[in-house]
């Protein structure tokens, strides 16, 4: 935001230019354009076999991934609706009726919080548990076998980060920072 007074305008523009030159002040490569483009293909690529693999076993790709989901979050961590829509990016009553889906399938069992009755936690039943596991081992030996081209197309992109830009990128940030602040305080001042 521009402040138009006589003496802290000229800063609030000159942070601009700053933050604005920090972004681009180096520019991407074609090496780097290509690692990227590498990187969402084979991405892309392993997600789309696990969705082939999942719908062989029978399971639609969103299903295969909150069973997922469920056996795979963090210690401690309940599998509620709200946390398993958050886990998969879907909004909560998405993540509602793809759990009917399963439980209608007798993969999933909804029970109620024992401290918080409001809370429904979902857990796998024994069926859904051999599915996830079939699916998982299929997606776990792939990746151990040609997990390696995912890893150096990672690894292309992180090679190629330039060391100075990254440095100085924290520096100028802070320094813009500084003169925003100056210059805000220089405006209360003014607006007194």
């Amino acid at each position: 935001m521009i402040t138009w007074n006589a003496g802290g305008w000229l800063e609030e523009l000159n942070c601009i230019a700053i933050r604005y030159t920090s972004a681009v002040a180096t520019e991407i490569t074609t090496d780097e354009y290509r690692a990227l483009a590498e990187l969402r293909y084979r991405i892309r690529h392993f997600l789309h076999e696990g969705d082939e693999v999942a719908q062989a076993a029978g399971l639609e790709p969103q299903q295969y991934l909150l069973l997922l989901a469920i056996r795979g979050l963090p210690g401690g961590e309940e599998a509620t609706i709200r946390t398993l829509a958050e886990r998969l990016v879907l909004k909560h009553h998405s993540a509602v009726e793809l759990i009917d889906r399963l439980e209608t399938h007798g993969y999933v069992r909804r029970s109620r919080g024992r401290d918080d009755r409001r809370r429904v936690i979902v857990s796998l039943l024994p069926r859904g548990e051999r599915l996830l596991e079939q699916v998982a081992r299929h997606r776990i030996g792939e990746l151990r076998s040609n997990g390696h081209a995912l890893v150096h197309a990672i690894d292309q992109l992180l090679e190629k980060a330039p060391q100075s830009s990254s440095r100085k990128a924290p520096l100028n940030r802070e320094k813009a920072a500084s003169k925003r602040s100056a210059a805000k305080r220089r405006a209360k001042r003014e607006a007194r």
